[in-house]
């Protein structure tokens, strides 16, 4: 690893510090150490469902406990970028809470009438009338924004579709592709890293998946550690064209290096 000392840490949640709803070995201990040696830190993930307070309370549950502000959701991070491109603007959204309390809350309006974007996210109900909609407000000239592009996620029966496979589905029928914000685009970084006023060259970016976690860190200019609990086995590391700085077991290997790289 880089010669700097490590000030702050990002790290995904969903196969890193939790399966579903229960905790990895190591999570809550690494959480804890984390605020103990008072280092900045952010939880990020993809998932636009869930407020950082939802998530909150799940991760309360499973044993882990953190302030509902370390958390840093790809919803958060659009809303983010919505603000920046252009304050008080409006969207037609297709998502949950998590996604349009964000937008609410950095003042869009949310609206089907000519709305500045379409903004799509994730969601447990897809609705055909809703994905009609936004297909003709995109034909009218809306422009298409998406929180992330995985295009499947985890249940306890099996994948889901999620907010990629239905970004696909719009845009064959449109011909206009969206502008994802979620990982693995470095933006979701730069945005983390804006938050906790975090440097990409003392900063470290743990997650479970090549494809997303470790390119976004990689590209971000932060050291990554791929922990082995999650999306990518250790027979596939090797088939990526980028390597992550460190590859450990789990977030329990994660513990003593807070303080050994600090």
């Amino acid at each position: 690893m880089s010669d700097q000392p490590v000030v702050s840490w990002l790290t995904d949640m969903d196969g890193v510090l939790v399966h579903e709803n229960d905790a990895i070995d190591g999570a809550a201990d690494f959480i804890a150490e984390l605020q103990r040696l008072e280092r900045k830190f952010l939880v990020l993930t993809n998932n636009s469902i869930f407020t950082a307070r939802d998530l909150r309370a799940r991760l309360h549950a499973s044993g882990i406990d953190l302030p509902e502000e370390n958390l840093w959701t790809s919803a958060l991070a659009t809303a983010q970028f919505l603000a920046d491109q252009r304050a008080g603007g409006s969207a037609y959204v297709i998502g949950e809470a998590g996604l349009t309390s964000a937008l609410h809350d950095i003042g869009f309006v949310l609206t089907d009438r000519d709305p500045d974007y379409v903004v799509l996210g994730e969601t447990r109900t897809y609705s055909f009338t809703a994905i009609t909609q936004a297909i003709r407000l995109l034909e009218r000239g809306a422009r298409f924004i998406a929180t992330n592009p995985d295009a499947s996620g985890p249940s306890r029966e099996g994948s889901l579709p999620a907010t990629g496979s239905v970004a696909a589905l719009i845009t064959r029928a449109t011909g206009v592709e969206p502008y994802y914000v979620g990982k693995p685009n470095p933006l979701m970084m730069r945005s983390a890293l804006n938050k906790i006023d975090g440097h990409s060259e003392q900063t470290v970016m743990i997650g479970d998946r090549m494809d997303t976690d470790v390119r976004s860190g990689l590209e971000a200019g932060l050291r990554t550690i791929l922990v082995m609990t999650g999306s990518t086995t250790p027979d596939k590391v090797d088939t990526f064209p980028y390597r992550p700085t460190r590859v450990v077991d789990s977030i329990a290997d994660v513990v003593p290096l807070v303080a050994e790289l600090a």
